[in-house]
């Protein structure tokens, strides 16, 4: 049942990149972004009203900016650039980033069994990119480093804080300041590009608000809320087999709502890519038993 509840939030997640093509080809990451955090923000402020203190808003600021503002624009720069499947399936990538940058910053070197997995990862994302079998948006790519960074790095400055502050306080102002951020950007940007904002407006439709509900209520809203939640209630083990629902989805959406498609041996690479990233947990549950 855990693994099960972890699977929704993935999912949600994993469908970003498909639904975003579908029904917002057009509009810019900036504005996306902001339309996804600073309303599940508030909504979430609604919910349940929080005030931080005053010791509090640097980290927040610095949380907003990096897990926010900065991530979420990056993510629908992915969306718009490269296919679905293949921004789910590259960024269960993160546990070997976040492998890396603890070893280069805090000198904690990982067991064995995660540098042979990190490593097959490598090899096989390597195999998986490979320009010569597969076109893809270099600005994409270089999207996907700096989010999976953004994801490493927020997570460690969220781990240092601990419990200091309420997740839920945590949650919905790192939102509202992301999302501040983000339209402070998108107004800037439409001063200097207005053509694609005005088109967003002026050519409104069912579809356009089909994808905004998506994404600001089911993948950001009840998504981050499932997140938080039950990452006080759950394993690092059940987390790790939930998120198998991010790169499943990530693949199914692009078929169904973008008619992607494959090669045999491409999505067998993707296939052991998301059995590589559980490899290490299952190993280490083999042995306990």
């Amino acid at each position: 049942m855990n693994i099960f509840l972890a699977m929704i939030p993935a999912f949600f997640w994993g469908t970003t990149y498909a639904v975003t093509q579908f029904s917002l080809p057009d509009w810019p990451p900036l504005l996306l972004g902001a339309l996804r955090a600073l309303p599940a923000g508030l909504v979430l402020l609604v919910i349940k009203p929080s005030l931080p203190s005053r010791v509090d808003w640097p980290v927040l600021i610095k949380l907003g900016a990096i897990n926010i503002a900065a991530f979420f624009g990056l993510i629908f720069i992915m969306a718009l650039t490269l296919p679905s499947a293949i921004s789910g399936v590259g960024m269960i990538s993160v546990p070997v980033f976040a492998m890396l940058f603890h070893w280069a910053v805090n000198k904690k070197r990982p067991s064995s069994l995660q540098a042979v997995f990190g490593a097959v990862l490598i090899i096989l994302a390597w195999m998986l990119f490979d320009p010569s079998a597969i076109s893809l948006s270099p600005v994409g790519l270089l999207a996907m480093l700096a989010a999976i960074s953004c994801i490493v790095v927020g997570s460690t400055i969220i781990k240092a804080l601990g419990s200091r502050i309420h997740w839920w306080t945590v949650l919905t102002w790192q939102l509202i300041i992301g999302g501040t951020l983000l339209l402070i950007a998108a107004a800037i940007h439409a001063l200097f590009a207005p053509e694609q904002y005005v088109a967003a407006i002026q050519q409104f439709s069912m579809t356009n608000g089909f994808g905004l509900s998506w994404i600001i209520l089911l993948n950001t809203v009840l998504g981050y809320i499932m997140y938080v939640w039950l990452l006080q209630r759950m394993t690092v083990v059940d987390f790790t087999f939930g998120g198998i629902a991010n790169p499943i989805a990530g693949i199914v959406s692009g078929m169904v709502l973008l008619g992607e498609s494959f090669t045999p041996h491409q999505y067998l690479l993707m296939a052991s890519m998301i059995l590589a990233s559980i490899a290490p947990t299952l190993l280490q549950l083999s042995r306990h038993k």
